[in-house]
């Protein structure tokens, strides 16, 4: 499967979880010392504080969006470029990650940043 159909895989899980309202669930595709920095939040470091920043921003998440739209990688590294929205104008925009892939396992976000468009 090629690299940015495996991101946008990795993409849908979170993009379920957040259409659930499952603040954990969203956490869960980072790594446990993940980085969440965002234009609309406090940087979050680890799976706990990622998932208490979602416990608001999937309150009200049906809508949401988050397409791959280029990723590159080596290896179990790669990088990911992808567009997000949340049904307005105002909660548009862009999101860059770092990824791991676990030995054996699933690819997870090590670093992820939010900007808005």
């Amino acid at each position: 499967m090629p690299l940015k159909d495996e991101l946008q895989a990795l993409s849908d899980i979170y993009v379920a979880a957040y259409r659930k309202g499952d603040a954990s669930g969203c956490a869960a595709v980072f790594t446990p010392d993940g980085i969440l920095y965002s234009a609309f939040a406090p940087v979050a470091v680890g799976r706990a504080a990622i998932a208490q920043l979602h416990v608001a921003w999937t309150a009200d998440g049906m809508d949401k969006t988050l397409t791959v739209v280029e990723a590159k990688g080596v290896g179990d590294v790669a990088w990911a470029r992808a567009s997000f929205a949340e049904g307005n104008a105002t909660a548009e925009g862009h999101a860059l990650w770092a990824c791991i892939r676990v030995p054996g396992g699933p690819w997870q976000i090590k670093v992820c940043s939010l900007t808005a468009a």
